[in-house]
C-alpha cells in the first residue's frame, strides 16, 4: 500500500493565477489558454485537479477545472487575494504565468518571467511602472521554487538582472500552432503584437511606406494596442506616410480574424531589439509566413535560418528586406522551407507537459 506522501504525490491540487485569460487574452494569457487546453486533454494532467484563481469567472472554462474568485486587480490582489484563494483551494502549488506572484504564499510558487525588459530597459517603463515590475519580479523570482524562462536568453537575462542563481531557471519554450487552414497570400504585410517602443513600429511603416511607392498593391495590417513610454503616436505616423490609405491599425483581433490574417499574409515583420521569446513571429513562420525581424541573439535563438534579418531598424533598411520576402521567390522559398522545419522545434503539447512537471516536482519538495 503506498504511503500518505506516495499518495499524495500521484495526486496534486495545482493553483493557477489566471487573471491573464480574463477579457481579451493576448501575449501572457494566450500562453496560459495554450497550456490549459494541452492539460483539459492530457492523460498524464488527469490525475490532478487544477484550480483557476481569478477576480471573476473566466468566459471558456475547461470542464477538467474549477475556478475560485474573489474582486480586484492589480497588484493589490495578487498579493493580498490570490494567497487566500490559494488557501481556499487547498492547493499543494500555485503556477504564476505572468512575471510575478504573492511574495507570502502558503504552498511553493513556480513563475514563468518571459522577458526582464524592465530590468535591461527601464526608459521603456514608467519610473512607478518600472520600478512596481522591478521590485516584484526580483522578490518573486528569489522566492520561487522555479522559475521558468521563455528561452535560453531570456535565462541569462533573468540570472544576471534578477540575481537568481540559473540552477533554479527551467527553459522551456513555448509552442507553434497548427497552420491555419490554407487561403490565397495577398499582397499583405502583417505585425501583430502589442506595440512597445522596443518593437519600432515607425520603422516599419515608414520602410512600408518606401516600399508601397514602388508596389502599387501592397498593404499593412497592425493588430496590437499601443503601450509605447514614451508614447509614440502611431497614428500620426501613419497619417504622415504618404501611404496611409493602405495601412490598417486595430488594437486587438478575434482569434478567427487572426487565423484569416496569417493564412492571407505574404511577408510579417516584427523588428523588436528585446525579447524573451517573440510568440507572433513563430505563429507566422507555423502558417508558411515569411518572416522579417531584427537580428538580435533572442531571435537568432529561437528562428534560426528561418527569418530575414535586418541589422538596424532604419526604414530603407526594412524596405529592402520586406522587398527580398515579398518579391524573391528564391528567398521567400528558402524562408518557407526552412520555418516548416523551425517550427518542429515548438510544441505546445511539450510545453505543457515540462510546465506540469516543474509544478509536481515543486510541489513534491
Amino acid at each position: 500500500m503506498p504511503s500518505l506522501d506516495e499518495a499524495r504525490a500521484d495526486r496534486m491540487r495545482i493553483a493557477i493565477d489566471a487573471r491573464e485569460i480574463l477579457d481579451r487574452p493576448t501575449g501572457v494569457g494566450r500562453y496560459l489558454l495554450e497550456i490549459l487546453r494541452i492539460w483539459s486533454d492530457a492523460r498524464e494532467a488527469a490525475s490532478h485537479e487544477f484550480v483557476l484563481c481569478a477576480p471573476k469567472q473566466p468566459a471558456a472554462l475547461p470542464p477538467a477545472f474549477t475556478a475560485i474568485t474573489a474582486p480586484g486587480g492589480g497588484t493589490l490582489w495578487e498579493q493580498r487575494t490570490l494567497p487566500t484563494l490559494v488557501k481556499r483551494a487547498r492547493a499543494d502549488v500555485l503556477f504564476a504565468p505572468g512575471y510575478t506572484s504573492p511574495l507570502r504564499c502558503p504552498v511553493p510558487v513556480v513563475v514563468t518571467i518571459h522577458d526582464v525588459s524592465f530590468a535591461a530597459h527601464p526608459e521603456w517603463f514608467s519610473w512607478r511602472e518600472g520600478f512596481r515590475r522591478r521590485t516584484l519580479a526580483r522578490a518573486s523570482a528569489k522566492r520561487a521554487a522555479r522559475v521558468i524562462a521563455d528561452s535560453e536568453f531570456s535565462k541569462r537575462e533573468i540570472a544576471s538582472r534578477l540575481g537568481v542563481d540559473g540552477s533554479r531557471i527551467e527553459v522551456i519554450y513555448l509552442g507553434a500552432p497548427a497552420p491555419p487552414p490554407a487561403a490565397g497570400r495577398e499582397p499583405l504585410v502583417l505585425y501583430v503584437g502589442s506595440i512597445f517602443n522596443r518593437r519600432h513600429l515607425p520603422a516599419l511603416v515608414g520602410g512600408f511606406a518606401r516600399l508601397a511607392s514602388r508596389h502599387p498593391t501592397v498593404r499593412l495590417e497592425i493588430v496590437g494596442d499601443n503601450r509605447t513610454h514614451p508614447s509614440i503616436d502611431i497614428d500620426a505616423a501613419i497619417a504622415n506616410s504618404g501611404a496611409a490609405g493602405r495601412i490598417r491599425i486595430r488594437p486587438y483581433v478575434s482569434d478567427a480574424e487572426l487565423s484569416s490574417l496569417y493564412s492571407r499574409a505574404s511577408a510579417f515583420a516584427f523588428l523588436s531589439e528585446y525579447e524573451g521569446f517573440g510568440l507572433t513571429p513563430l505563429e507566422a513562420m507555423a502558417a508558411g509566413v515569411p518572416i522579417v525581424v531584427l537580428d538580435t541573439d533572442v531571435a537568432r535563438e529561437i528562428y534560426g535560418p528561418a527569418a530575414e534579418y535586418v541589422a538596424r531598424p532604419e526604414p530603407a533598411l526594412v524596405e529592402a528586406a520586406l522587398a527580398r520576402v515579398l518579391t524573391d521567390t528564391t528567398v521567400r522559398s528558402r524562408l518557407i522551407d526552412a520555418g516548416a522545419s523551425q517550427r518542429q522545434r515548438y510544441s505546445w503539447s511539450d510545453c505543457a507537459h515540462r510546465t506540469l512537471q516543474v509544478l509536481l516536482d515543486s510541489a513534491a519538495r
